[in-house]
């Protein structure tokens, strides 16, 4: 990665990164990619690209061929990118899902910093998830790669709670594989499963909603208010808005909760590294794009 003086103009040599999503154009990750970049002087531009869901063929195949660095993925292309892919690491083939691409001399390499994005926020938070329980809602690419590593990293109990829908079966399966190899208890629930969702929330030390609902001008929630309690912690991948009802609720009943804007900055710092081998000024990138 070729380093310039951080007030240089952007020239022939400037290498693109980008994100891939739908929508995309929400997304903090251009301008927290793009600050680090003018601080530590490295020439690279990182864009924001809202694609339709058919059209993640020809836009990998275009971004190898336009030499780009690398690119994230987010909502819906963490599965369905893979195919398009030459390889992954052993962590996405786990979690059946990427959020990482490098191009390595135009080897496309997919990898999820997702979960250690997440399990870094909760300890940046003074979070300890060591030895605890977690109630997880969905089963999508960020689901599945917060699960994996949560249970690589000393999580002891998650309860996961999916759609009745043609991939249940799937998530069953895939809970019984993580199951197999390490020492957490995975077990799945249907999401319209009410009871279960109680229980399972009353048992547990942080619930987790890493599905889309509540982003944006969307004003529900998976969890009734009265299912929460003060000594819960509560967590929102969901970063636009930066309370979703659900956060709203932990807020009512005194939980101490977060959104996902530092899960997103500690994937992004681990996605940052592995494209420039450099350390992403994380204080600096707080105070000045997220305003922390």
């Amino acid at each position: 990665m070729e380093k310039i003086h951080p007030a240089s103009f952007i020239d022939g040599h400037t290498t693109l990164y980008c994100l891939l999503g739908h929508p995309a154009r929400h997304s903090i990750s251009p301008r927290m990619h793009t600050t680090a970049a003018k601080l530590l002087g490295v020439n690279m531009v990182y864009l924001a690209f809202d694609i339709e869901p058919n059209e993640i063929a020809i836009t990998v195949e275009a971004l190898r061929l336009l030499k780009a660095g690398g690119f994230n993925l987010t909502m819906p292309f963490k599965r369905t990118v893979i195919p398009f892919l030459d390889k992954i690491t052993k962590a996405s083939e786990l979690a059946g899902s990427v959020n990482t691409v490098t191009n390595k001399d135009g080897v496309l390499i997919g990898d999820t910093a997702d979960g250690v994005g997440y399990l870094n926020s909760l300890l940046d938070s003074g979070f300890d998830y060591h030895g605890k329980k977690m109630t997880l809602l969905g089963a999508g690419g960020a689901a599945t790669s917060i699960a994996v590593s949560a249970a690589l990293s000393g999580v002891k109990r998650i309860d996961i709670f999916k759609r009745r829908n043609a991939t249940f079966e799937e998530t069953e399966a895939f809970a019984e594989k993580i199951n197999a190899s390490t020492d957490c208890d995975i077990l799945v629930f249907p999401m319209d499963d009410a009871e279960a969702m109680k229980d399972s929330i009353c048992s547990s030390d942080i619930l987790t909603n890493a599905t889309n609902v509540g982003m944006e001008d969307d004003k529900t929630s998976l969890v009734p208010k009265s299912f929460l309690r003060p000594d819960l912690f509560v967590s929102d991948i969901i970063y636009h808005p930066a309370e979703t009802t659900l956060l709203s609720y932990a807020k009512e009943v005194g939980c101490r909760y977060k959104n996902g804007e530092d899960m997103l900055l500690f994937q992004g710092a681990a996605s940052f590294k592995e494209w420039t081998g450099l350390d992403m000024p994380i204080e600096a990138i707080k105070k000045t794009v997220f305003e922390i």
